[in-house]
């Protein structure tokens, strides 16, 4: 780990993203975008700071579910707006310290390991061919001269397609120095962290430019731009998981979320999605089924299959249109047609199309147990709680409502009743109105 301080800037409203969510809180494979930064920050440092502004309880609440131990400071937004008021008032625990912005969840570990250069203020760097949109750096000799935000830069600047990343290394004694001399004296009328940067030189310093790889420090402003962020993104979870060993059928229409893990020589076909951290180990995933915060070992899953959180599938086949939900399946056939919820079915059990465990009563859930080699029959309703002993066979049509003991058949249908010739009794005055 190395001995630097990292600040993250996630204050902003990001009004272009046309949200009520504060930005970085919009989601990228299942996860906020402030999220990433974070969690590439962790394999550097253990001196976090995170600043806010934008509803800023809500921001922190979210961010507190994934990480503990991180300093939230509030930026002090009215009176020292920007950038650079961003940082103002935070003491850094090393000599060095990186700054971040919470809306670049592209960001890598390996990436931000690479400011580690002998120089008072290293510099993010893009070489673009069009640098619309990003503030101008001017670089002479290997340092770097001048930085310009596109708003205040003169057109002569705006032609320069060297173009300002947005993240930092700062000596923490040199910031801590200067941040005091910012001042607003610009067309916005905030503090840039950018003038630290002319503060430098006016004062001899080193300032060194790091080009960078335009795909990580990708900035994401617009919902196009978190669309874009998050192909990117899926494109390197599954080609990680490819490496491992994983199948994937045409692995664009596939979405896997941050968390998910899969083990084994795992199948996973096109328009599948696995959300949360579900575990799929060894096990075939057919067409258009949905895997959410539930794990699936040693089986077959769809295609058209839905397992819902809770769930835990072990060496079982689920077939097409079958739902589970908070269901525990072990050596389990479900073919087809089914919802499996609150419920916990032992090997040997075959579930015939139809099934549905009826586990709410519309106060409470209740659980259904399905013992050993039990059959049973299509259109079965289990009325929870009930448990079926092994070895029962449920027939066809039945509403279980009670226990079934070990071995028993267990039915409930109304007796057969046949009326002779009733179709043309039935439709007698309509064949006769025809007529």
């Amino acid at each position: 780990m190395n001995k630097k301080s990292i600040i993250i800037l996630a204050a902003g409203a990001g009004t272009r993203m046309k949200s009520e969510t504060p930005k970085v809180l919009h989601k990228i494979s299942g996860k906020p975008m402030l999220y990433y930064s974070i969690k590439e920050a962790l394999k550097l440092s253990d001196d976090i700071t995170v600043v806010l502004y934008h509803q800023f309880e809500k921001v922190k609440t979210e961010i507190e579910k994934y990480f503990k131990n991180i300093n939230f400071v509030i930026q002090d937004h009215k009176n020292f707006p920007g950038t650079g008021g961003a940082v103002m008032g935070i003491t850094p625990k090393y000599e060095k310290v990186l700054v971040l912005n919470g809306d670049m969840p592209l960001i890598q570990a390996s990436e931000l390991e690479k400011f580690d250069i002998s120089a008072t203020i290293v510099m993010s760097v893009l070489k673009l061919e069009s640098a619309d949109g990003y503030g101008r750096v001017i670089i002479e000799n290997g340092n770097v001269k001048k930085i310009v935000e596109q708003k205040d830069a003169s057109s002569e600047e705006l032609s320069i397609t060297t173009a300002n990343a947005g993240i930092y290394q700062f000596c923490s004694k040199f910031l801590l120095e200067n941040l005091a001399k910012l001042d607003n004296n610009n067309a916005q009328k905030e503090y840039y962290i950018t003038d630290l940067v002319e503060m430098a030189i006016s004062q001899g310093k080193v300032l060194k430019p790091l080009i960078v790889n335009e795909e990580n420090f990708k900035g994401v402003n617009s919902k196009v731009e978190l669309a874009d962020a998050e192909v990117i993104h899926q494109n390197r979870i599954k080609k990680e998981f490819m490496k491992a060993g994983v199948i994937f059928r045409l692995p664009d229409t596939i979405y896997i979320e941050e968390g998910v893990e899969i083990k084994g020589e795992s199948i996973i076909e096109n328009g599948v999605s696995i959300l949360g951290n579900s575990k799929i180990i060894n096990s075939h995933i057919k067409t258009n089924s949905v895997v959410e915060n539930s794990i699936v070992e040693n089986s077959d899953v769809g295609p058209m299959a839905r397992i819902r959180p809770e769930s835990k599938i072990i060496s079982t086949h689920i077939g097409n249109f079958v739902e589970t939900k908070k269901a525990i399946l072990t050596g389990v056939k479900a073919g087809h047609l089914s919802y499996l919820g609150d419920c916990v079915i032992d090997e040997g059990t075959n579930i015939g199309c139809g099934t549905i465990t009826c586990n709410y009563d519309g106060v409470n859930k209740h659980q259904t147990i399905i013992g050993k080699n039990v059959f049973v029959g299509s259109d079965t309703q289990f009325v929870a709680p009930v448990t079926i002993e092994d070895d029962v066979i449920i027939g066809a049509g039945t509403t279980v409502t009670g226990n079934v003991k070990k071995g028993d058949l267990y039915l409930t249908r109304a007796k057969t009743k046949t009326i002779d010739g009733y179709f043309y009794k039935h439709f007698a005055k309509k064949t006769n109105e025809k007529k």
